[in-house]
């Protein structure tokens, strides 16, 4: 859906506050097809970052898994790596 949500569960540490912020914004930008909202629309777009955040941290807070946390570190390489080969293929 967007490329810019990552995911955030089973990562040690944990997702932080900004984190899931970030996540709702870029979900009600999408949503809402605005980077920007107007004055007229700014509370409504606030309010539903906010509720999407607060139900995404409920959501993160109730998930289980016996997998391993992954590395924050090693997935940025890994995702890095993807990107470098995504964007040679581009150009070349």
């Amino acid at each position: 859906m967007c490329r810019n949500i990552h995911q955030l569960h089973n990562f040690e540490p944990a997702a932080t506050d900004d984190e899931v912020t970030a996540a709702a914004l870029q979900y009600v930008r999408k949503v809402s097809g605005s980077t920007k909202p107007s004055k007229a629309n700014q509370r409504a777009f606030d309010r539903a970052v906010a509720e999407i955040a607060h139900a995404t941290q409920h959501l993160l807070d109730d998930l289980v898994t016996n997998a391993p946390p992954k590395d924050r570190e090693v997935e940025a390489a890994k995702a890095r790596a993807r990107a470098e080969k995504r964007y040679a293929s581009l150009s070349a």
